[in-house]
């Protein structure tokens, strides 16, 4: 059976001087209860009881109470739309079920009817509620939950609307469930409903009885404490998360306007340290793998010692090991009682020298890769008593930190990628200029020489060889060129194969000398002597690539001093298991500050297009890769412009050779 009318509406035309009231959820729960507290409060009394639930799910929240309200009264009635099992029935009280479409699903009634009192409740949810509980799934008991549901309605305890409440209601009771019409004339009779009445314009009841309303009040009160302490604890907890994003939002912002790690981290530890009233806050970067880490940040309060700029063994650190194991946060309640301290000796001299009661420590992590620990100790007496919002604000300042560092890495690879490509635009353009004169010149002079001999046949024999020997010069200067652009290219490609082998230093020496001294080019070279220690160990290296390193230093050695100057080669074994070669000139020498750029390819002292000597400068380049690619190093050393130059580079040695024994000897 389905109504679509109103109950409320039907009230409130009968009794014109009513004006309903704006109800919200939470309040009708409360006066509900009050009202029902009232019945189970009495002794003597049997009073009616209607009440309607609009579904069946919220009234399975209630259905305990009821069962109990049966042991007062008879007259007990439930009303209901079904959605599982609730059905007509008369087992403890009389359940009534109408259908979902019914005007009742939209309305909240309950109505008391007593000898000596009487009180209703009758409400309709209000348009914009009904829609938003409409999308509340079917079988959801979730009404308490939705505290901001709005109901418009009357409460009073005037015993004339109780009794027309109570008439509208049972008329519709009988309705539903006919076989209750006896049962509904005994209600009739019994409290008088139905009967002819006068309703005051003032709202007072027609009779006044001496009535217990305190289990009503009490209720109430009880209802209006646990609200209040409900609202005082979402007040706090709105105080403590506005905190709790202030604080990241400061964090935020210092990522934003700094890409400074330094910067970024010391406000955060300053901020976090502050928020929590930490005694002392740390964040310092550290990997999983990492042996120690130095304590970057602090955050200390009055009187606590410092711990910044000290190193801490990260792998003694069971703390720091869990963190690792874990992935998460570990902390320590009271370093006097926890396991983890005192079986750890390492732990224990750290919380004693610094008076650590209470330890936290929670990782900086950023797609499970680890990047630093923010660290909080408590030093006062009693420990510090951690609490669970804590623990998450720690961990989401530590997602903000690691957001900043990867920030951090992402710009510096981002600097340092802008710096190679400026490197390589540098190389494009020394590239084109040095191609481009060591190129041009050679190939204009052999065009000249060719044009001359081509057009000129009656050009004398000596002339004819001046110009054959310019021509085969400057196609060797040409093919050079080219052989170094290609070596250097296979060197930094990896294209190169190693062929070491067992070798003497001095034989290499000499193949060097002789190349060099064989070169057309080289007119009145400087005095060249060699100054190798005798009995020097065999060393291990490919013999081709060596003797082109000794060549193009000497080389280098002769094109940079006069033919008046001196050369010398020296070699010693040094401390560290190699052989270390000396190219030493008397000639213009190298600014300080230019000690590690002349390695680089195409460096050329004077500018690319201005030197006063030949070569496309990727000698020097050339030789670090060879260099580097038996695991040697090469380095120069000079006391300025004029003062001459040194060119070093070690060789590893054969271990157990014979010379090797024979220096170890000599050495003690």
């Amino acid at each position: 059976m389905s109504i679509s009318t109103s109950v409320l509406s039907d009230l409130l035309q009968s009794i014109p001087y009513l004006r309903p009231q704006l109800y919200f959820k939470a309040s009708l729960t409360a006066l509900s209860h009050a009202m029902e507290d009232q019945v189970l409060a009495a002794t003597l009394d049997r009073p009616l009881v209607i009440a309607s639930f609009q579904r069946e799910r919220f009234y399975r929240q209630e259905a305990h109470r009821y069962q109990r309200l049966a042991q007062r009264s008879n007259q007990i009635y439930v009303l209901a739309a079904p959605e599982t099992d609730f059905a007509n029935s008369s087992e403890y009280y009389e359940k009534v079920a109408f259908e979902p479409d019914d005007g009742l699903t939209q309305e909240w009634h309950l109505v008391v009817v007593a000898d000596n009192y009487a009180t209703c409740l009758v409400c309709r949810e209000s348009l914009g509620s009904i829609t938003k509980n409409q999308q509340v799934p079917e079988f959801s008991t979730g009404l308490d939950i939705d505290t901001a549901r709005r109901f418009e309605g009357v409460w009073t305890s005037e015993r004339g609307v109780s009794l027309k409440a109570a008439q509208l209601l049972l008329d519709r009771i009988v309705i539903y469930r006919p076989d209750l019409a006896n049962k509904v004339k005994e209600a009739r009779q019994r409290y008088g409903i139905g009967e002819p009445r006068i309703y005051s314009q003032i709202g007072q009841p027609e009779f006044a009885c001496d009535i217990d309303t305190d289990p009503f009040v009490q209720r109430l009160v009880t209802y209006l404490q646990a609200s209040q302490y409900k609202l005082h604890k979402a007040y706090r907890s709105i105080i403590a998360q506005a905190r709790k994003e202030r604080l990241i939002n400061s964090i935020s912002t210092a990522i934003r306007r700094s890409l400074d790690p330094h910067e970024v981290l010391q406000i955060a530890a300053q901020e976090l340290g502050q928020h929590l009233g930490t005694s002392r806050c740390l964040i310092y970067r550290a990997q999983a793998t990492q042996a120690q880490a130095t304590i970057e940040h602090e955050f200390l309060t009055t009187g606590v010692l410092p711990v910044c700029g000290q190193t801490w063994d990260l792998d003694n650190n069971a703390l720091f090991q869990e963190v690792v194991q874990l992935g998460e946060g570990v902390c320590v309640a009271d370093t006097h009682n926890d396991l983890r301290i005192s079986s750890s000796r390492n732990l224990s001299l750290i919380a004693k020298k610094y008076s650590i009661r209470s330890w936290l420590m929670e990782p900086v992590l950023s797609q499970g890769r680890l990047l630093g620990i923010v660290e909080l100790h408590y030093c006062s007496v009693p420990p510090h008593q951690w609490q669970p919002g804590e623990f998450d604000l720690v961990k989401a300042i530590a997602t903000q930190i690691g957001a900043a560092l990867i920030q951090a890495e992402a710009y510096a690879n981002l600097e340092e990628l802008n710096q190679q490509l400026e490197a390589l635009d540098r190389t494009r353009s020394n590239l084109i200029a040095i191609t481009g004169h060591e190129l041009r010149t050679p190939l204009s002079t052999i065009q000249v020489c060719l044009e001359s001999l081509a057009s000129e046949p009656d050009m004398p024999v000596e002339l004819q060889q001046v110009m054959l020997n310019t021509a085969l010069a400057d196609s060797e200067r040409m093919r050079k060129l080219v052989q170094d652009f290609l070596t250097l290219s296979n060197l930094e490609s990896g294209r190169v194969e190693w062929h070491p082998e067992s070798l003497t230093l001095r034989e290499c020496v000499d193949l060097a000398l002789s190349r060099t001294r064989t070169r057309p080019s080289m007119e009145n070279p400087p005095q060249i002597t060699t100054q190798l220690t005798e009995n020097l160990p065999l060393v291990k290296a490919d013999g081709d690539w060596l003797v082109e390193v000794l060549a193009k230093l000497i080389d280098n050695a002769c094109k940079f001093t006069p033919s008046d100057g001196e050369i010398s080669i020296q070699a010693i074994q040094n401390g560290n298991q190699m052989v270390e070669v000396t190219v030493a000139d008397t000639g213009r020498g190298i600014e300080p500050n230019r000690l590690e750029v002349v390695f680089d390819r195409f460096y050329q002292e004077e500018g690319a297009l201005r030197r006063t000597a030949g070569g496309t400068g990727l000698g020097l380049a050339i030789c670090r890769q060879i260099v580097n690619g038996w695991g040697g190093e090469i380095w120069a050393e000079s006391q300025g412009k004029d003062q001459g130059s040194q060119f070093h580079f070690t060789i590893p040695i054969v271990l157990g050779s014979q010379e090797e024994k024979r220096a170890r000897v000599r050495s003690k």
